[in-house]
């Protein structure tokens, strides 16, 4: 895994200086920025260059747009994934003051006077304050200061931009095989178990329950086939996410697994929840024996689909 620096902290020297670089906030890392990083990575081996992944530490829009915001995968992830695929990355902190920066400030502050021999966005890359920077600006910018600018038309799917955006809708609706395809991989939940209800243990079926932060989960309210990993291990799993409508007077968790022929403890431990398949709607059931019996059926069609 290649190193990760933080730029104005513990940047070496001579970081960006004749390296290629692509820049991008990277929610997903999905085929789309990985066609940007490829494109990248590419002309770094040609130049004989570093190949430096540039992004932030936060997303922009948690300071800017926190209430809306539905992250494809939280910071330290998206930053690990893009140190497995570079040979090292260039984390800049959004401060207020660096958020705040006019464009051509915010190149100086970014690269501090060690230029890039080439810089790959994409054809839709703003910076600086309000986003006012274009890419012509930053072509100009990269003309007097001896930077390539690549930028690139966004990776087209099934006539359509492959965008976080475009995910995180079909997230949102479900459509988690359709999400995969985009992504390279498949859409994934990660948390801790905490103490749940108990009506899983009492009905036959105990759940694994994870308090999900609302922007870290990206997919809608539903019940879903999944794969769940703990501790190197994988599982099949039913999962609930969304609050239960039947228990909603105290429910807590805002994401319950079944983990099918799991034996053990799971409070306090981290599971990794991988979404294959959407099964149904979270509804209200009319009494416990429907519950039971519909929560079996989900159970009984990860076992044998999965």
């Amino acid at each position: 895994m290649a190193a990760v620096y933080r730029v104005g902290e513990d940047a070496p020297r001579g970081l960006f200086a004749g390296a290629s670089c692509a820049f991008g906030v990277f929610d997903g890392v999905h085929r789309g920025h990985r066609f940007l990083l490829d494109a990248a990575r590419a002309e770094a081996r040609k130049l004989g260059a570093p190949f430096v992944a540039v992004t932030f530490d936060i997303d922009p829009d948690e300071r800017f747009h926190p209430e809306r915001l539905k992250k494809l995968m939280g910071n330290g992830e998206r930053i690990a994934l893009l140190a497995e695929l570079s040979d090292a990355v260039a984390v800049l902190p959004f401060t207020e003051r660096f958020s705040s920066l006019a464009p051509d400030a915010f190149l100086e502050a970014t690269f501090g006077g060690e230029v890039p021999a080439a810089l790959h966005v994409g054809s839709d890359f703003r910076f600086g304050a309000k986003a006012a920077g274009t890419v012509a600006d930053l072509d100009a910018w990269g003309s007097l200061h001896g930077m390539a600018v690549r930028a690139h038309e966004l990776l087209n799917v099934d006539g359509a931009p492959v965008t976080a955006t475009r995910i995180r809708l079909l997230l949102e609706r479900g459509c988690v095989r359709e999400a995969a395809d985009l992504l390279g991989r498949r859409y994934a939940l990660r948390g801790t178990v905490l103490a749940g209800r108990g009506e899983g243990a009492d009905m036959g079926f105990r759940t694994a329950n994870l308090q999900v932060a609302d922007q870290l989960r990206a997919v809608g309210d539903g019940v879903y086939a999944a794969y769940a990993h703990v501790d190197g291990a994988t599982f099949k799993a039913a999962v609930n996410v969304g609050v239960a409508a039947t228990f909603a007077d105290r429910a807590t968790a805002t994401c319950e697994a079944h983990l099918l022929d799991f034996a053990g403890d799971l409070y306090g431990r981290d599971i990794v929840l991988e979404f294959v398949e959407w099964l149904r709607p979270m509804r209200k059931f009319d009494d416990v024996d429907e519950l039971i019996a519909t929560v079996k059926g989900n159970i009984a069609w990860v076992r044998e689909n999965l």
